[in-house]
């Protein structure tokens, strides 16, 4: 069995968690009891957070009050509800991936290998808000960052035990014997406080009514001045069809938005171009132009966009897409059907195509909602307004990214349709 645990800043962190998110209503540590009774009977100890159950276990090194390594990448990168990171640390490599707030992967890696391939797998869920991987590795828009840099210790997740009879027993004797020790220090006093003593004289009946009465008095003033508002509510779940751009203005938009930043730049090859959720990108590969000429030309071709250089011979191009009209959709067919019946538009053109059924889980901190995905990866030589047109006779479609590589003189879609 594999070591999940980790050594950051001189300190341990657990890994290789078994996450479930924990239902409304229900007690943490009861939930988990539950919850390890079905899964692995092994599983004894537990952490809490954000709505979330991790379960661990001592035979793989994880101990009473160690932090969880899952829990303090998600806290630092608190702005993305989704991603997906690679982190090299003692030798081994640390794969976590956080889904809509819910951590699906939560593990370490003896090899390089094996961690590059768990990685390149969970790539391939379209949607990450974030990459991070090794620079080595080389993953397409993938940023590198160092785990040191990342875990700040702010996430207070620490590890519990499931069972509290080790814990009430250990209490119960250290308590023991305190009061012994006690007992034996303080003898003395005590027994001249067990001493009889004469018995005050009575006090009159009227003061203890007054004095009972201020106190009301005060204790009302006192809950008036302090009072605690009352929580409010979580908002409520929105579910992601309830706001797909239109399918059409869509694969305009992206179609416009690639021809404006694939422009003819002398010295510079296109390499390829991505219309993504709010962004396109182009990649332009130095021949034998310069630095200056690039951005000479760009200015007046492409005013307003953004350039970063990755290298002195490798440049990306970056302009934000206009707004698109959304609006509720979802497709009344379920899952499986879905996959048949594009299975079928797409070989009636005679083209292939990749399909997966995933299943999304969305929270407020309170209630959980589930929704089935059909994600579809095709290449075809159809602009994105023709390829959209396959589409037609489906709900809840949207295109979540186009790429145009130059090169092949092709379109690669990735697509997914919300089922009921």
């Amino acid at each position: 069995m594999t070591n999940q645990v980790v050594h950051v800043h001189r300190k341990k962190y657990a890994t290789g968690l078994f996450w479930q998110p924990i239902g409304a209503g229900f007690v943490a540590r009861n939930y988990a009891k539950n919850l390890a009774k079905s899964v692995d009977k092994k599983l004894n100890l537990f952490t809490e957070f954000r709505g979330m159950i991790g379960l661990g276990a001592r035979r793989v090194g994880h101990r009473a009050g160690m932090p969880s390594i899952a829990a303090e990448v998600m806290e630092s990168m608190a702005e993305y509800t989704s991603f997906l990171g690679a982190f090299a640390t003692d030798k081994r490599y640390v794969v976590i991936a956080v889904r809509n707030g819910v951590i699906l992967e939560d593990k370490v890696f003896e090899t390089e290998a094996a961690a590059r391939e768990e990685y390149v797998k969970l790539s391939k869920i379209p949607d990450w808000g974030a990459l991070i991987a090794p620079g080595a590795w080389g993953m397409p828009r993938a940023i590198e960052r160092d785990l040191y840099d990342v875990v700040m210790g702010g996430a207070h997740a620490p590890l519990h035990t499931i069972s509290r009879f080790t814990s009430r027993m250990t209490a119960f004797l250290i308590l023991a014997v305190f009061l012994v020790g006690l007992l034996f220090l303080f003898r003395e006093p005590i027994g001249q406080m067990l001493a009889p003593r004469p018995q005050m004289a009575d006090v009159n009946p009227e003061l203890v009514a007054e004095y009972k009465r201020q106190i009301e008095e005060k204790n009302k003033e006192l809950d008036a001045q302090f009072e605690i508002e009352k929580p409010l509510p979580p908002e409520p779940i929105v579910m992601p069809f309830e706001n797909l751009p239109d399918p059409v203005q869509r694969a305009q938009v992206c179609y416009q938005a690639i021809g404006f930043v694939m422009q003819p730049v002398a010295g510079w090859n296109q390499l390829s171009a991505t219309c993504g959720e709010t962004h396109v990108n182009a990649e332009f590969q130095r021949s034998f132009g310069t630095l200056g000429e690039f951005y000479n030309i760009a200015a007046g071709l492409m005013p307003g966009v953004f350039v970063g250089e990755e290298s002195d011979d490798f440049l990306v191009v970056q302009a934000k897409l206009p707004a698109v009209k959304t609006f509720a959709s979802q497709d009344e067919r379920d899952a499986e059907t879905i996959v048949r019946d594009v299975v079928t538009a797409f070989q009636s053109i005679d083209t292939n195509i990749e399909t997966n059924i995933v299943v999304d889980t969305l929270t407020n901190g309170v209630d959980i909602a589930t929704v089935n995905v059909v994600e579809i990866a095709a290449s075809s030589k159809l602009v994105p307004m023709q390829f959209m047109k396959i589409f037609e006779n489906f709900g809840g479609v949207y295109m979540t990214a186009c790429t145009w590589d130059a090169s092949r003189r092709i379109w690669n879609y990735e697509v997914i349709i919300y089922a009921k």
